[in-house]
């Protein structure tokens, strides 16, 4: 038995704030846990420090399915993104340790490479069309085959997605909300120009992506995806809030573009619905928010079932820790569809040290034991952390809106 002897809470805030785990057992191996929830992210660190790494002392590190059935059915109040992203991280440093006590990277664990390497989509944006055309053309310069894009909307301030230029966009900013305004018929009307620009420029010859973040209704979604219909788009994500997900049936009566949607999904239970009447094409779950790489691979078998695919959320309000085991999920499961790769900040990889690569338009995990992260410890400590939450949009007339 490795009994898990100390697990440690870190918080630090290298550009974007970020809550780490650090479990550490009797033999001296360390694994590492991200539980970062971007505007929320002192309730996890209390819920993890006050109530579970209590629990974790004298436990066998290599009991993961266990482990987390305790913390899951011991909590009684189950679900929620602050539950389930504790319990991730916790799931996560277990994996990472039984990778290095097997001398092994995770994904032979979960069965071994069933693909070469993980296709993954990058983010352009731009204040205007001949700006994100120039942030397309660079990114296709990279060697990325599928790119995310994002513009301003005439006439609304703050547009989603797009930072300041020659910045790295971060939406939680301040110690309050910002406000931003919204106008649903002015981004219908811009944004088929904007994707159909696009492809008039760059072809057809690599994916196009478009988030559209939560903002229009079921119906709206179902004129959106009709009208970029002819640009060919790998999906639309996120097209309306996802609480009531019968909604996404009027979506799927409405157009043939593929639907993406889950990254603010904390269990299966928010998506078998979505997944089981295949209102969906893609499942964005993130492994940190949603109970780990345990729970995540119950949610990604189920949509096998049903011709589902994976398209793990990868923002960079997640440390590297997360992109590090969604790639070895990403790189094992056979229903992988691709992989959002936003990227970090310097100051980031100053604190987390990663051993995944990017080439070619894909990302191949580390192939050291576990999940080829580390922190250190020291850098953590000279970034403290920063209050900032996440924008808030209002309509025109002042109501509030999704953001």
């Amino acid at each position: 038995m490795s009994k898990i002897v100390d697990a440690k809470v870190i918080v630090t805030a290298p550009g974007r704030n970020y809550v780490t785990l650090k479990l550490t057992t009797a033999d001296g191996v360390v694994g590492w846990g991200d539980a970062t929830l971007n505007g929320r992210e002192l309730a996890v660190a209390s819920y993890l420090r006050d109530h579970i790494c209590p629990l974790l002392i004298g436990r066998d590190s290599q009991r993961i399915e266990d482990t987390w059935q305790y913390l899951y059915k011991g909590a009684y109040w189950r679900r929620g993104p602050v539950t389930m992203t504790a319990i991730a991280a916790v799931d996560i440093a277990l994996w990472d340790i039984k990778g290095k006590v097997a001398g092994l990277p995770v994904y032979q664990l979960l069965g071994g490479a069933a693909r070469d390497g993980v296709l993954t989509y990058c983010h352009a944006t731009g204040e205007d069309v001949p700006a994100l055309l120039d942030d397309v053309a660079a990114h296709l310069d990279q060697g990325f085959l599928a790119i995310r894009a994002q513009a301003s909307v005439p006439g609304v301030d703050k547009a989603y997605g797009v930072p300041a230029k020659g910045e790295f966009y971060e939406p939680a900013s301040s110690a309050v909300p910002e406000e931003g305004h919204w106008d649903t018929e002015s981004y219908l009307r811009h944004a088929p120009q904007v994707l159909g620009a696009v492809r008039e420029r760059f072809g057809f010859d690599f994916h196009l992506l478009h988030d559209v973040h939560h903002r229009l209704t079921p119906i709206e979604a179902g004129r959106l995806g009709k009208d970029l219909e002819e640009h060919r788009m790998f999906w639309i994500e996120d097209p309306t809030p996802a609480e009531d997900q019968s909604a996404f049936r009027l979506i799927r009566d409405h157009t043939t573009t593929p639907i993406a949607v889950g990254e603010v999904f904390n269990s299966i239970w928010d998506c078998q619905q979505l997944i089981t009447e295949r209102l969906i094409d893609y499942i964005r779950t993130s492994v940190s928010h949603a109970g780990g790489i345990t729970h995540l691979r119950r949610i990604f078998s189920l949509a096998e079932l049903y011709g589902v695919r994976t398209g793990c959320h990868g923002a960079g309000d997640l440390s590297p820790i997360s992109l590090s085991a969604a790639l070895n999920v990403d790189l094992a499961v056979p229903n992988f569809g691709i992989q959002e790769y936003m990227g970090h900040t310097e100051q980031t990889a100053e604190v987390f040290r990663s051993g995944y690569t990017f080439a070619n338009g894909y990302l191949h995990p580390s192939d050291e034991p576990g999940l080829g992260v580390w922190v250190d410890e020291e850098a953590a400590e000279r970034f403290p952390y920063e209050p900032r939450y996440l924008p808030v949009n209002r309509r025109r007339d002042g109501s509030m809106h999704d953001w």
